[in-house]
């Protein structure tokens, strides 16, 4: 869900600008601007939480962030993750990737 409000926000700020530049029409780019800043931190944020209890290796993760940059990545990652599998938790008692950072940390004390 927060991947496609990405994208959207992204084809809004496409077409803010398109009037900023074209027409002289700045006030869109002001607030599609902060739409878009907002659900960028929110996919960012997102992917960070949820790629350890999905248990996803690390250049999925990767993938996952650079999609966040060019306009509408981020709807074609989520579906090319989807097709995988990757969005589903799977049934594992194995550690996460915070279950060992707080092992680590743990240690260290």
């Amino acid at each position: 869900m927060v991947a496609i409000a990405e994208a959207f926000s992204w084809a809004g700020l496409l077409v803010a600008m398109a009037f900023k530049y074209g027409l002289g029409m700045p006030l869109g780019v002001t607030i599609m601007g902060s739409v878009h800043g907002a659900m960028f931190t929110a996919y960012v944020v997102t992917t960070l939480i949820v790629f350890s209890p999905l248990r996803w290796r690390f250049w999925p993760l990767v993938f996952a962030l650079v999609a966040s940059v060019p306009p509408l990545a981020t709807v074609w990652f989520e579906r090319w993750a989807n097709r995988r599998g990757m969005l589903t938790a799977p049934d594992s008692d194995a550690p996460t990737f915070w279950g060992h950072v707080r092992y680590a940390l743990k240690e260290l004390n």
